[in-house]
């Protein structure tokens, strides 16, 4: 099995953000990769294996950290870690350059065992669908199991909410609270006309300001008294702990209560630090997977694609974005935007960006249909994404084996250059829609058909001609072409008396001595038309 590669230590301070953990001394690059976590133990010294990272718990020296920082370099650390405000002078800022080691800080506010649990879901991610991991004796994510806990120790119906009031896990019991309760449950949030009044009377901003429970009385009839607590990491505002009530708690619970806080913290850093790593891990194996580097198969099966059947789609930007860092963030945006939208449909959707393109792969239902839903899913994702980017979106053969993905991924490629050199409307095609307008490409490349190594033939004298006298003789070889010689039908194309047509097709065959009576002239003819559209479409 081929293992993951290992995370910079640049991409963890991003993922953990500013609020938790920031840079403050050591050298601007290399980037260096990282793969363990040891706590420092006075008594046991520096055990750090290279590239890991050491959590400087209880350090507050000056004289300690340069030990550490002289230790880490000797045997290939890659950071330090301290509790704000770090211990730092200029000797320790030359010293963390000198020996290659960072010195990171952590928020004051923010436990160690909080930063322990993020960090080695960074470093060392289950595998996809693992749910054996356990945070304080509770599955790693189960929020419904946790609010159960939390309820029976505060004896109230409790719910667990983000900062935007929508419920994330709620325990038993809810049906004997209170109307607003059971609307905020079914509805998975907070009623609006709840949360306004909650905002008028200022409990959130108490709620943000206090680390202890907040005691809500009756906001209506149908609103008992509640009891709520901020969930914090650090200086971080993760969600609320809300408990129906008839009265305040008793200190007891007021305790447990708010001690539940740091386990649910705990459930809610690891469920986002998670979901940052296996998006981002299942995109590292698509594109392992599209490059065939190491073993496809087993990427497949990573992903859960294996012996699946799947669809590709490619999405690029048609806006012509000069400024590369703009263009790199809008990329972006699209890649974690396709990324939601596609988990949302399949469990082992992914997304990927391979140089200006994001690649989605798609479970599909089957061979039959699984282009059509993968131009759904396409059409529906230009649709939510609106005006505000403009998209083209290429879709690939349906494919059940690894080596039938890559072969999707080309199609994808291959849809995406005919929709750029073409000029083609539409924004979203598949290889059986443009299979035409890409033959006449890749003739064009055999034969080496450009403007200017351009022969002379009957399209180039006509074109010149119609250029000389502002007629359009070309146009009318190609009504009478596309029409299949039916003089009624092409005339009324381009609208036209039928004779008038006749004298032009007359015309025009003398000027380029074409003969349409001859089946290989009409054929070529209608060849060097098309190419000369293609070539104009992508000018």
């Amino acid at each position: 099995m081929t293992a993951p590669p290992r995370p910079s230590l640049g991409r963890v301070v991003d993922d953990l953000g500013s609020t938790l953990l920031r840079v403050v001394a050591g050298p601007a690059d290399p980037d260096p990769q990282v793969g363990s976590v040891s706590i420092y133990d006075p008594a046991d010294g520096v055990t750090v294996a290279p590239g890991g990272i050491l959590l400087g718990v209880g350090v507050t020296d000056i004289a300690t950290v340069a030990a550490l920082l002289a230790e880490l370099a000797r045997c290939g650390g890659a950071a330090l870690v301290l509790k704000t405000p770090a211990p730092l002078d200029d000797g320790i800022r030359a010293a963390a350059v000198r020996g290659g080691v960072r010195v990171l800080e952590v928020s004051r506010a923010a436990s160690w065992e909080q930063l322990v649990v993020l960090l080695r879901t960074l470093l060392d991610p289950p595998e996809f669908g693992d749910a054996s991991e356990e945070i304080a004796g509770y599955p790693a994510g189960d929020l419904f199991q946790l609010a159960n806990a939390v309820g029976a120790l505060v004896d109230a119906a409790v719910t667990i909410e983000d900062r935007s009031a929508r419920v994330l896990a709620f325990s038993t019991g809810q049906e004997n609270t209170d109307e607003g309760r059971v609307q905020t449950v079914l509805g998975r949030q907070v009623p609006e006309q709840h949360q306004r009044t909650l905002t008028e009377m200022g409990i959130f901003q108490r709620l943000y300001r206090s680390r202890e429970p907040v005691f809500i009385p009756a906001i209506a009839d149908s609103f008992l008294p509640r009891m709520a607590i901020a969930v914090r990491a650090g200086d971080e505002v993760l969600g609320f702990l809300w408990a129906v009530v008839s009265e305040p708690m008793p200190e007891h619970r007021r305790r447990a209560f708010a001690d539940a806080t740091k386990i649910v913290a705990l459930h809610l850093l690891r469920q986002r630090a998670g979901a940052s790593v296996d998006a981002r891990l299942r995109a590292e194996l698509v594109a392992r997977l599209f490059d065939r580097a190491g073993d496809p198969a087993e990427a497949a099966r990573r992903l859960g694609v294996r012996d699946k059947p799947v669809c590709v789609l490619g999405l690029e930007l048609t806006g012509a974005e000069d400024d590369e860092v703009r263009r790199a963030a809008e990329v972006r945006r699209v890649a974690d935007a396709l990324a939601l939208h596609l988990s949302a449909l399949h469990r082992s959707a992914a997304a990927t960006t391979l140089g200006d393109v994001v690649y989605g792969l798609l479970p599909v239902s089957g061979q039959a249909d699984g282009e059509a839903m993968a131009a759904r899913v396409a059409e529906d994702f230009l649709e939510r994404m609106g005006s505000r980017v403009a998209l083209r979106v290429g879709i690939g053969r349906v494919a059940c084996t690894p080596e039938g993905i890559v072969g999707s991924r080309a199609d994808v490629d291959v849809v995406l250059r005919v929709l750029r050199e073409t000029g083609r409307a539409e924004r979203c095609a598949t290889v059986a829609s443009v299979r035409l307008d890409l033959l006449l490409l890749r003739l064009a490349e055999i034969t080496d058909l450009g403007e200017e190594n351009d022969d002379g033939g009957t399209v180039t004298s006509l074109l010149a001609y119609d250029a000389e006298h502002r007629s359009d003789l070309t146009g009318t070889l190609a009504a009478y072409l596309e029409a299949f010689g039916d003089i009624a039908k092409a005339s009324a194309a381009v609208h036209i008396h039928p004779n008038t047509f006749r004298y032009r097709l007359n015309r025009l065959c003398e000027i380029s001595g074409l003969d349409l009576t001859d089946a290989d002239a009409r054929f070529e003819a209608l060849i060097d038309l098309r190419l000369h559209r293609l070539r104009h479409a992508s000018a």
